[in-house]
């Protein structure tokens, strides 16, 4: 085990490491300037069972119904060999009739053997590496249930695509079907960008995988095929999107968790988020020591951490005790980038404090608000 490896248990404690997914890494990338996040992930902490220790609110998650749906969908496109899917590739991928073959890689082992995902790769590799180098006239267009492996922060993690595609030009495509619809043609934006960032974990992962073999990263498309219902029924609709952007940016935090011992450096010595579970495995470490351990590690709290983070609402109540602008929102933050507190925002516009040369440009934007927002609230003479 590396030092690097010793100092993450540490932190972690007596608890198994939570293994990352497409979900968590897509969550990363929402708030990448958050080294509290980048610690307590890349260690593998489960941070649902540190929330349920200080009595926080659970994020927004998915309804048994909706969860249900989406698995009809799916269950729907993917039947009898992907025969719904297939014309759906052939119109976006240009695929012919020779190029179609299906396999359901979820069939490799049983259910109850616990190399069962490891065999799923190995599986998953060869049919990718086959179809690569054109070791067979099978090129194997549809892997349905694929899985692969991404290095995080030095360990491997395993990842599940729904679908990947090998065209015929020799590139191959991530395949997501997504059951949220496409309502006249126009899909959730929000939810497009979920899903791409999602997907760019895989195209990540598919090109580790290539250039293990020595093949280039662009035999991997930047376009991932979403595949949605079309309006509000389970008929499903194709569309190409690109994912570029959400490639670099997954790309830059990985990097960014290369800083994993800087930032323990900052830590006290003996800093842990153990919960100490006692013979009955309930946690039996003190909320007010688990608390001071946070404290220990720089957040960056936005709104949108609600949304996929367990411990946002403790950060949020730690932002606002501090008076941060994050506690506002990103846009806020943007536009008032340089001014770290809301109590020095408002000095500044009251004139109790006087704005250093990088300050004045926003001092005169809030001053002029304020006079926008007394105008407002004292109406017409």
């Amino acid at each position: 085990m590396s030092s690097l490896d010793t100092r993450l248990g540490v932190l972690r404690g007596t608890a198994p490491p939570i293994p990352h997914n497409a979900r968590t890494l897509a969550a990363l990338t929402a708030n990448p300037g958050c080294d509290r996040r980048s610690l307590i992930d890349a260690a593998g902490i489960d941070k649902a069972a540190l929330a349920a220790h200080l009595g926080l609110p659970q994020p927004l998650r998915k309804s048994q119904l909706a969860l249900d749906y989406g698995l009809a969908f799916e269950h729907k496109v993917t039947a009898q060999a992907g025969a719904p899917l297939l014309p759906l590739l052939r119109q976006a991928l240009g695929l012919t009739l020779p190029e179609v073959s299906y396999e359901d890689v979820n069939s490799v082992g049983s259910d109850d053997d616990r190399s069962r995902l490891q065999l799923r790769h190995s599986r998953t590799r060869s049919r990718i590496l086959s179809a690569a180098h054109r070791r067979s006239n099978d090129p194997r267009t549809l892997l349905d249930h694929p899985v692969l492996r991404l290095t995080v922060a030095g360990h491997q993690a395993y990842l599940e695509p729904d679908v990947i595609a090998f065209q015929h030009d020799g590139a191959f495509h991530i395949v997501e079907i997504k059951s949220f619809p496409v309502i006249h043609g126009q899909p959730d934006p929000t939810k497009v960008t979920a899903a791409l960032t999602q997907a760019a974990a895989y195209i990540l992962a598919l090109r580790e995988l290539l250039a293990g073999d020595g093949l280039p990263g662009d035999r991997v498309s930047d376009t991932v095929i979403l595949v949605n219902p079309r309006n509000f029924s389970l008929h499903p609709t194709v569309t190409p999107h690109n994912a570029y952007q959400q490639i670099k940016s997954l790309s830059r935090h990985l990097a960014r968790l290369r800083r994993l011992p800087e930032l323990l450096d900052k830590l006290p010595p003996g800093t842990t988020f153990d919960l100490a579970p006692g013979p009955d495995e309930k946690p039996a470490r003190l909320r007010g020591e688990l608390l001071s351990a946070l404290a220990t590690v720089r957040a960056r709290y936005t709104p949108g951490c609600r949304r996929h983070c367990d411990l946002a609402f403790h950060c949020r109540n730690e932002a606002r005790n501090q008076s941060k602008i994050e506690a506002l929102g990103t846009a806020v933050r943007d536009d008032l980038a340089g001014i770290d507190t809301i109590s020095t925002a408002l000095a500044l516009t009251d004139g109790r404090l006087h704005p250093a040369r990088d300050q004045r440009d926003i001092t005169q934007a809030l001053r002029h608000a304020q006079r926008i927002h007394e105008d407002l609230q004292t109406g017409p003479a």
